[in-house]
């Protein structure tokens, strides 16, 4: 199947923010990056700020599709457990520089942080239930396990083998059974 201009154009603005940082994606790098012109690139955003927003809800859409993908159901159909469990082994398949860069970037912006937002409100529980239930601490805590994981894997160039990463991942899982 091609890939959809569309999916192009986030995928050489992705690369942008990996090797520059969210600061250079413009309208230039991007089209640069991907063999495009500017002139396509502004058919499928109005601006550069649209631009990004499209990056943050592409990212965000691959880690959900790879929640559902690694649960084998949505995440309405999945208990808080296989949400959870499916969320520590995606967390460690997908670490990328630009995730965190962006996550980084978009931390003070309200329309970016509600797309991660929502991703990790259907596969991770809430600190507010962890405060409210002490039973919803240890899962709470297999999160931010998880979370560290892969925040090591986004801010290290010593990269884990995949075995390791997976070792590691399924021990944060199967914490979950104890």
């Amino acid at each position: 199947m091609r890939t959809s201009k569309r999916t192009q154009i986030l995928e050489a603005a992705t690369r942008v923010v990996r090797h520059e940082g969210v600061k250079s994606v413009t309208f230039d790098s991007v089209a640069a990056e991907g063999g495009l012109t500017t002139g396509g690139l502004l058919y499928h955003f109005a601006s550069c700020d649209d631009l990004v927003q499209a990056i943050h809800q592409h990212l965000a859409d691959r880690w959900e599709a790879d929640l559902v993908a690694a649960a084998g159901k949505p995440a309405a159909e999945a208990t808080r457990d296989e949400r959870l469990a499916a969320y520590t082994r995606v967390a460690v398949q997908s670490a990328t520089r630009a995730e965190l860069l962006l996550m980084l970037e978009g931390s003070t912006n309200t329309a970016h942080t509600a797309v991660w937002e929502a991703v990790t409100e259907r596969g991770t529980p809430s600190p507010a239930s962890a405060a409210d239930d002490p039973a919803a601490l240890d899962p709470f805590t297999i999160r931010l396990a998880a979370d560290g994981l892969w925040l090591y894997e986004s801010l290290t160039s010593e990269r884990l083998d995949p075995a390791t990463r997976r070792a590691v991942a399924e021990r944060i899982a199967d914490a979950l059974d104890q």
